[in-house]
């Protein structure tokens, strides 16, 4: 390796050791479409291709580790050719410690890259204190779960020059991006958007110790749909007023755990140029059966000059096997299964998420690009505000039986909200 590919690798430190990194879940393969997680996995192929270069994985129990890292040599590394799973682990495997990631940080150095993917009330302090030593951050959705969290990891990203992006793999899904340019280039001013998404109810199982804790289904599911309509309309409507309402029952009698089984936001957007209003309704679940797909997920949208439906989890690619009986199966998220031995899935929008971020954290160091064009191209922290807004006002809704919250912004011709207000 010579001196000048090294130094564009990027060093990257994965806090979070869960379903979503290792694919490893209360010590047993992820039963869901995340069997190999999905964060280390890349990031060790990306490794293999030349862009990441040290990397480390940071949890809270460390004596899992040892599990973990067997699970991953025959999920990666025996599954795949030429994938090293050389990292380091925070903390020690012998020990529990929910600070670790203080320490870990320690040891990487302005300019890397550091990728949380745990509970959503973990999110604002790990991210700071990436921000603060000048560590490049990207965080699963939701980024935070309240507006002023958000509006303060956003000044300090500015503070420190740090680029600071969001996990919205549907953004890179060919889809989902087509939909976007059809519904800015063609079709006018915005109606009505409907979206649903749903999990089955194992997911309640893999996520008990923080569903109804310190998040629910709406900020870990209505996030994507929220993410992508906001994206789609940016800079020309926003979301003014939110409604919401919850379902529930069986997390509660089947799992025991008190929170919402399904959740609706019901949101009013406004087109800034025109003043007309647009309606938003967006449903999420943890409820379902279990089914041909892991999730199910479409969205229908209605503009001025036309309309736009998807159905992500048919695409019309079905599988039946004595192993799995029928299935609606979605290589365009993660191919897992290998060509000619080696990993394949580096087309899938799951993997290119975390590419894009990887390559525009070497374009910075290499001072190819400004901070600007990232907030063009990604789902940065400065631009995503009002999906934060939404999701929080939804919160805030639900808890003070479904009344409605308005969202502020400094103007009327403003799309950064600033703070939110529950409308008696």
């Amino acid at each position: 390796m010579t001196d000048s590919t090294s130094k564009s690798r990027v060093d990257v430190l994965m806090i979070g050791s869960g379903e979503y990194t290792t694919g490893y879940v209360h010590g047993s393969a992820s039963k869901s479409d995340k069997s190999k997680g999905v964060v280390a996995l890349t990031l060790i192929d990306l490794r293999r291709r030349g862009k990441t270069d040290r990397l480390g994985i940071c949890g809270t129990n460390g004596k899992k580790f040892p599990e973990i890292r067997k699970y991953m040599q025959q999920a990666i590394g025996d599954a795949y050719k030429e994938m090293d799973l050389t990292m380091d682990w925070w903390p020690g495997d012998d020990t529990v410690d929910s600070q670790a990631y203080i320490q870990a940080l320690d040891t990487f150095k302005p300019g890397d890259a550091c990728v949380i993917f745990t509970p959503d009330d973990t999110h604002y302090d790990m991210a700071l204190e990436a921000i603060r030593r000048g560590i490049h951050v990207m965080i699963t959705k939701p980024a935070v779960k309240t507006l002023a969290e958000h509006r303060k990891l956003y000044e300090e990203a500015k503070k420190n020059n740090v680029l600071v992006t969001i996990e919205v793999h549907k953004r890179f899904d060919p889809m989902y991006s087509d939909a976007r340019d059809r519904i800015r280039e063609s079709l006018g001013d915005f109606s009505y958007f409907y979206s649903f998404m749903s999990q089955p109810k194992f997911q309640l199982d893999t996520f008990r110790s923080w569903a109804g804790i310190s998040s629910d289904i709406s900020y870990y599911l209505n996030s994507h749909h929220i993410d992508f309509h906001m994206w789609s309309l940016y800079s020309r409507a926003r979301p003014m007023r939110v409604t919401a309402m919850g379902s529930t029952g069986v997390a509660k009698s089947q799992f025991n755990i008190d929170t919402e089984d399904i959740i609706t936001l019901t949101v009013q957007w406004i087109n800034l140029s025109s003043q007309t209003i647009g309606t938003a309704v967006y449903t999420s679940s943890w409820i379902s059966a279990k089914s041909d797909t892991h999730t199910q997920q479409k969205f229908f949208y209605v503009g001025h000059h036309g309309e736009v439906n998807i159905d992500q989890a048919h695409r019309g690619y079905t599988l039946a096997s004595d192993t799995n009986g029928y299935l609606s199966i979605n290589p365009l998220y993660m191919k897992l299964v290998p060509t000619d031995g080696y990993f394949a899935g580096q087309l899938g929008y799951g993997y290119r998420s975390f590419e894009a971020f990887i390559d525009a954290v070497a374009d910075l160091n290499a001072k190819k690009i400004e901070m600007d064009t990232c907030d063009m191209k990604l789902p940065t922290i400065g631009t995503t505000l009002q999906e934060t807004a939404i999701l929080e006002a939804g919160r805030i809704s639900l808890d003070n039986h479904s009344v409605m919250v308005e969202i502020i912004y400094e103007n009327d011709t403003s799309f950064i909200p600033i703070e939110l207000k529950l409308l008696k």
